[in-house]
């Protein structure tokens, strides 16, 4: 879709940064971007040309300097409800995955920039998958998840089957997908789904508290943080120890890193570029 010129400024400083059908897309002077899926109608569920709008939004933000971290959430009362079973996939269900889920998942999965899924109600089916995708998750109290593929006969998809037994293990992830019962935020909390509840009217500030804090880091090194420990998961001790020497290889010759150094000598707060 063609970017918008409009710099409209909305709640917590944030302005127009894009023109999209189904999707907002704003950014604050603090480094931050904020996706909002905008189909609060049908509880923001993923449809084709939602799902092609947010890669690609994610593929502008990779590329946007300006960009150090963003935050994802649904418009209305939910986060999303998963895929838009009024439309229909049509044909084989596989296809569509492979089509709009698969390359969405694996760009958010890449990115070099932290997601933060802030999420506000309901996230179910793929909805559940593309929060669990995010990096960290903070929730309303309202919030809750639904695997509720096994409700109409279908397998996990869009990278749940991945992201869910690393986070909670096999044994509650079988429970979780073969139930399809609900999860409350309490529980999401319990099992390590989530990284913090907060009461539903405080969750914009809290997520964009994190977000700021995130973007104003050394955000070229929690890029490359976020690629060892998700690589790491399927690699060896040695492997990993590699990773993270030929990943400090970069780091070091950062910019971030030479005023880190600088500022802890000059006892001063580092201003951090993500460079």
């Amino acid at each position: 879709m063609a970017d918008s010129n409009s710099a409209v400024e909305t709640a917590g400083g944030f302005a127009s940064a894009g023109s999209y059908d189904n999707l907002i897309l704003e950014k604050n002077a603090q480094g931050v971007a904020r996706l909002v899926l905008n189909r609060p109608e049908s509880l923001n569920s993923l449809s084709g040309p939602l799902t092609l709008e947010l890669s690609e939004a994610f593929d502008k933000l990779g590329q946007d300097s300006e960009v150090r971290a963003i935050l994802l959430t649904g418009a209305g009362r939910g986060f999303s409800a998963g895929a838009d079973l009024k439309a229909g996939t049509g044909g084989d269900p596989a296809d569509w995955i492979r089509q709009y889920y698969n390359p969405l998942i694996i760009k958010m999965s890449q990115l070099g920039k932290p997601i933060i899924a802030a999420v506000n109600g309901v996230a179910a089916g793929a909805g559940f998958s593309l929060a669990l995708a995010c990096d960290i998750r903070i929730v309303s109290e309202k919030a809750r998840f639904i695997s509720a593929f096994i409700r109409i006969g279908l397998v996990p998809d869009s990278g749940l089957a991945y992201f869910l037994p690393r986070l909670v293990g096999l044994g509650r992830a079988l429970e979780i997908t073969a139930t399809g019962e609900e999860v409350s935020a309490a529980k999401a909390l319990e099992y390590g789904m989530v990284n913090q509840v907060v009461p539903a009217e405080e969750l914009e500030t809290a997520s964009l508290v994190l977000a700021n804090k995130l973007a104003q880091g050394p955000t070229y090194a929690i890029g490359l943080t976020k690629k060892i420990l998700g690589e790491g998961l399927e690699k060896s001790l040695a492997e990993v120890l590699e990773m993270e020497a030929a990943a400090q290889h970069h780091a070091g010759k950062s910019s971030d890193f030479r005023e880190g150094v600088t500022a802890f000598i000059e006892k001063r707060t580092a201003q951090f570029k993500g460079q």
